[in-house]
């Protein structure tokens, strides 16, 4: 409908585009998931151009997928564009480039490049504990994450305080029933 009405270069079109690849990816049709976003992507890019939280977005989709995938190569521009555009354009201390953060270091972590994931995981905690809060269940996720790095590192003494303090977070936000 968005297509016919206001054509394939429209917003609305692309964010259905977006929605039906995000669906694809969710139940792990990822060849059908790619091009919805490379369309939407060019779209985003065409009308709002490459300095828009909203184009960071679809790099965001695309870099996730690829990590799905397993093709970490092509995943790490991605990440890599979207952190700096998030940055640039949000600032440094907002939620949304903690996340890109957050998604850099775990392709690190994938990698094994644990000296580049570590200090992209601590700026996330600092950034979410400072906007969110300590009882913001996104805090708790990147003390997980850190945590995690920590235990594929061998550091279980520095990885065990974090999952405690996650664990508690969660508890109290949750309920330990949940």
């Amino acid at each position: 409908i968005f297509e016919k009405i206001f054509g394939k270069e429209d917003l609305l079109y692309a964010n259905s585009l977006t929605n039906l690849g995000a669906l694809y990816y969710i139940v792990s049709n990822y060849e059908k998931a790619e091009p919805l976003y490379l369309e939407a992507k060019t779209i985003r890019e065409k009308v709002l151009g490459k300095d828009h939280p909203d184009y960071a977005r679809i790099l965001q989709n695309l870099a996730l997928l690829n990590t799905e995938i397993g093709n970490y190569e092509k995943a790490e521009p991605f990440f890599l564009e979207a952190k700096d555009i998030l940055e640039k354009t949000l600032g440094n201390e907002h939620p949304d480039y903690a996340q890109s953060l957050n998604n850099l270091a775990d392709l690190y972590q994938k990698l094994r490049l644990y000296e580049k994931a570590e200090p992209l995981f601590i700026k996330a905690i600092s950034i979410r504990e400072k906007k969110l809060g300590q009882e913001h269940p996104d805090y708790a996720v990147s003390l997980n994450n850190l945590a995690a790095l920590y235990l594929d590192m061998g550091k279980y003494e520095k990885a065990e305080p974090l999952v405690l303090k996650a664990k508690s977070i969660w508890a109290k936000i949750f309920s330990e029933d949940h």
